[in-house]
């Protein structure tokens, strides 16, 4: 490359890990560094150029990584000393931040001495908050995690990432890693900061099933995909915490259907609730469980922790949340949540609540349910509500028990009294229920049950009347359900 007169090195505009360059922005333009695709318009570098700038940069953020790992533990101290209070979280990235800036300077020079290149200062600036952000924060994903209307965010691979935001819309944003490498030691960090366990990320377990910080469920994978290179998928839930009040002013269920599930809480009726992926399960579990006594006992058992229930204490005082944990490099100290669930039922629980049924714990499940744990719930990925009970008859015959079809409809039917499914109405958009079943009972290979509420024309569910049993409806009743709500074969929802 060639250098001016003076013979110091020039800063140029750097490289998007996807090959084009990063422009610097004008005061009030939009940073190179947004979810947007690089700008046709940009400079196209040399390769020589590219590979130089890319260099740079590395070099770049390596400094500022050593000098933050020396030096922030030891400014942390001395303010500490000096105040004699903790040093709070944002305390450490004001340090973290004043430390860097000194680290550019100090690296500026160090280049210019060596005759190399210098990254413009809007890169500098974008270094150090992608530094600051791998400590803090979740590097690369933060921008979109800050983002609120972003619901699920899919990478096929660190330079393909697309995002659907909650309003429906998808779109193809920028890349969240300059390489599988980094992508790959992003999810690594993640694993190892995961709430209560940690969980491996490597070559021996490829896959990795977390909560992040703010509630967020990140699932990833590396080695098994296409040119195996890292995965990831992110879904946020929109509400942490959320009542059926809520969900009908979403649309999610109608007047007559808001009553209909309190009661089925406070009557004490065991409920699974389907649905397919990301459908909404899990925050209609929170908003029935909403309706419980706020000093019931709960425990929770989870692949990942996803529910939260105990993190509002005036909704939920008295829970207990557990984790399944993978097994360790040697293969050991697995526990599974079929076993999670035999634990949970010597805690004295009021109600247990799995997550999510993937395989064998159906049976443990089903046992606390007929045990004397009325009241428990459970998710279940399922197309329908008639299908769910196939289902659960696959999930219990992979368990060591191995039982057949007909004993496991017969625990099924002694255990669950309402399936509520879930799914998109006619929109598209829109989650609603579509169908509530209740189980009667079990002949050989079918479990009965009559649909109480049924799809509708647009897939919204509508009551059915007579449908209920006479006992249950009285079990309702006294719940404080008016009867009259299930009279109205066209429903409640607003027109």
């Amino acid at each position: 490359m060639t250098f001016p007169n003076n013979g110091s090195p020039q800063p140029i505009p750097l490289p998007q890990p996807g090959g084009q360059p990063i422009t610097p922005s004008e005061p009030g333009q939009e940073s190179p560094w947004q979810h947007r695709s690089p700008s046709a318009s940009a400079l196209q570098p040399s390769s020589e150029t590219s590979s130089e700038a890319t260099a740079a940069l590395a070099r770049l953020r390596q400094h500022l990584r050593d000098a933050l790992a020396t030096e922030l533990p030891n400014a942390a101290d001395a303010q500490q000393r000096r105040t004699g209070t903790a040093v709070t979280r944002e305390g450490r990235r004001e340090l973290a931040r004043a430390i860097l800036d000194e680290a550019v300077r100090s690296h500026s020079e160090t280049e210019l001495m060596a005759n190399r290149m210098l990254v413009t200062k809007d890169i500098e600036q974008q270094a150090i908050t992608e530094v600051i952000n791998e400590v803090f924060g979740m590097a690369g994903l933060q921008p979109l995690l800050d983002d609120p209307t972003v619901e699920t965010i899919n990478a096929n691979r660190f330079d393909r990432v697309f995002v659907q935001y909650n309003d429906g819309r998808r779109t193809q944003v920028a890349p969240i890693a300059a390489s599988n490498e980094e992508l790959t030691d992003l999810v690594r960090m993640l694993a190892a900061r995961a709430s209560s366990e940690e969980r491996r990320f490597d070559r021996g377990s490829p896959a990795v099933n977390l909560q992040l910080p703010g509630g967020e469920r990140l699932f990833a994978v590396m080695g098994l995909t296409s040119g195996g290179v890292t995965s990831l998928s992110i879904r946020r839930h929109a509400y942490l915490t959320v009542t059926l009040a809520q969900l009908r002013a979403q649309g999610t269920i109608d007047p007559g259907l808001e009553p209909f599930l309190r009661a089925l809480v406070r009557a004490r009726k065991n409920i699974l609730i389907t649905g397919g992926t990301g459908i909404g399960k899990t925050t209609m579990l929170r908003a029935l469980a909403s309706e419980m006594d706020p000093m019931e006992r709960l425990v929770t058992i989870e692949d990942a922790f996803e529910l939260g229930l105990e993190i509002d204490p005036e909704l939920h005082a008295d829970v207990t949340a557990f984790q399944a944990r993978e097994a360790n490099v040697e293969g050991e100290g697995a526990i599974s949540q079929a076993e999670l669930v035999r634990w949970g039922l010597r805690m004295s629980p009021d109600r247990v609540i799995v997550g999510e049924i993937r395989g064998p714990e159906v049976i443990p499940m089903c046992n606390a349910m007929s045990q004397g744990n009325d009241g428990s719930m459970a998710t279940l990925h399922a197309s329908s509500s008639r299908i769910a009970f196939t289902r659960l008859a696959s999930y219990a015959a992979q368990g060591p028990e191995r039982l057949p079809v007909e004993a496991t409809n017969l625990l099924v039917a002694s255990a669950v009294h309402f399936v509520v499914h879930l799914a998109k109405a006619t929109d598209r958009t829109t989650r609603v229920v579509s169908s509530v079943r209740e189980v009667v009972g079990a002949d050989g290979a079918q479990v009965i049950s009559n649909e109480v509420y049924r799809p509708g024309p647009d897939r919204r569910a509508l009551p059915v009347p007579g449908a209920l049993r006479t006992d249950t409806l009285d079990d309702l009743i006294d719940a404080g359900f008016d009867p009259d709500l299930l009279e109205a074969p066209e429903g409640w929802w607003p027109r």
